[in-house]
């Protein structure tokens, strides 16, 4: 009899994991089900908000594999709209809801990997029948909300709660379609991802395009007339709005796996071992959003509910279940984003981060530019990186400039993931040519401030 692997989430982590199973095991010897309750499978939920601007022309653009791929070329049976209600450690067994046909399902299961990913935080001001809010955290979402920019009357206020990754980038994506835009965020400033002198780089370009930003102005609540929304009310009085975006965050969707008995962290995620195995479990794993891992550089578990982790979750728990061996070390945080031409990098701790995992450290801040002075299209570039002292380890860059500023984050994340001192960095070698950088890239030059600045406290 055939093994069955029952997968719960059909989007990055677990089409991930599905797919590396069934390279390593055949059709005959590895049943594999795939429930998801929503309309999609492998998307990128990363391109909603260039869907939502209209910069990508349709959401077909941002689906890399639909569920008829899996079913016809990689034997899985792929179970659209349904939702898993109820797992069975016991029995060995789930139970699925049919939230379009109706009816429950149940499948036994070998192993199960859990991918339920993360949903956004919503709190209790935040439920309402009023029509106009929207969270954003699946492509239906992003149909939901572009159903609703497009209709009549069509909107003309937006205000977006929140001013993460996606609060930032759905500004953006309102700015670009028209609408006056709004930005509500609790802290001082958007961008906390970064540190303060950081984000308000961040936020002063914001301005520049148009957005209001409302900082240290905690929601209290939403008004509505006849059914839609009409304001959202803060302590210093509403705000008009026609549309409303939630961007406070995301949290790990595990209200399932906790019914279930699967052991949560401190962070609120999964606990899972290097394989993303399920610890105490045989035969469970879980991957993505959903789930916490290792912060290499503070040494603490972290949820980072990030893309490019889910895949590689995935694919380390698929490689697993296959019967081969792979784990996941862990993540450093990186991550990078844009609003317009300004880019946004950063990795590593923060300055708050490294005091709260009890390093001792400098931090600097380097000005420089993306390209030779003297080059057409040169602009500013701002380089900040923490070190520890006196070691002069890195731990954790930002950078916030225009072309070329974001990716440059990498070479950082390298150094920063093999353990370097900013004095190791001093020599890097990177690619030089005046369209590209200046003869001293902001790299180098941010190492040589820390190094400066490290020697002068030792002296």
């Amino acid at each position: 009899m055939a093994q069955r692997l029952i997968v719960i989430g059909g989007d990055a982590a677990g089409m991930s994991a599905a797919s590396q199973a069934r390279r390593r095991r055949g059709r005959d010897d590895l049943e594999i089900v795939v429930f998801e309750r929503g309309h999609f499978t492998s998307y990128s939920a990363c391109g909603i908000p260039y869907w939502i601007s209209g910069l990508v022309p349709d959401p077909e653009a941002l689906i890399a594999r639909d569920p008829e791929v899996f079913r016809r070329e990689h034997a899985m049976d792929v179970r659209m709209r349904h939702e898993v209600t109820t797992i069975d450690l016991e029995r060995r067994e789930v139970v699925a809801q049919n939230l379009e046909g109706g009816g429950e399902v149940r499948e036994r299961f070998d192993d199960l990997m859990y991918a339920t990913g993360a949903v956004p935080v919503k709190p209790p001001w935040a439920v309402t029948d009023a029509h106009g809010v929207f969270g954003m955290q699946t492509l239906d979402d992003g149909a939901a909300l572009r159903d609703w920019l497009d209709a009549d009357p069509q909107p003309r206020r937006a205000v977006v709660i929140g001013g993460g990754y996606i609060g930032v980038e759905m500004a953006e994506a309102m700015i670009q379609r028209g609408l006056s835009v709004t930005l509500v965020e609790a802290g001082e400033q958007p961008m906390s991802t970064v540190d303060s002198d950081m984000g308000e780089l961040v936020a002063d370009a914001m301005r520049g395009l148009g957005i209001t930003i409302r900082g240290s102005l905690p929601v209290t609540g939403l008004e509505e007339h006849n059914g839609r929304v009409s304001a959202v009310v803060t302590e210093e009085g509403p705000i008009p709005a026609d549309v409303v975006v939630l961007g406070l965050g995301v949290r790990p969707n595990t209200a399932l796996a906790e019914a279930a008995g699967l052991p949560l962290g401190p962070t609120g995620a999964i606990r899972v071992d290097r394989r993303m195995r399920v610890p105490g479990l045989p035969g469970i794993w879980a991957a993505g959003d959903c789930v916490e891992t290792l912060h290499r550089v503070s040494g603490l578990p972290v949820h980072v509910p990030l893309g490019t982790h889910a895949n590689k979750q995935g694919r380390v728990a698929g490689i697993n279940i296959g019967g081969g061996y792979a784990t996941f070390t862990g993540v450093i945080g990186t991550a990078v984003t844009k609003v317009c031409d300004l880019e946004v990098g950063r990795t590593g701790l923060r300055e708050r981060d490294a005091k709260a995992a009890g390093f001792e450290f400098v931090s600097v801040i380097a000005e420089s530019t993306n390209r030779a002075g003297y080059y057409p299209g040169s602009r500013p570039m701002t380089v900040k990186l923490i070190a520890e002292r006196p070691s002069g380890r890195l731990l954790g860059a930002q950078i916030v400039g225009w072309s070329e500023a974001a990716k440059r984050i990498d070479t950082l994340a390298v150094a920063l993931w093999n353990g370097m001192t900013v004095d190791d960095m001093t020599q890097l070698d990177l690619g030089y040519a005046p369209p590209y950088a200046p003869v001293w890239d902001p790299v180098l030059i941010a190492a040589r401030k820390a190094v400066d600045a490290l020697a002068a406290l030792d002296r």
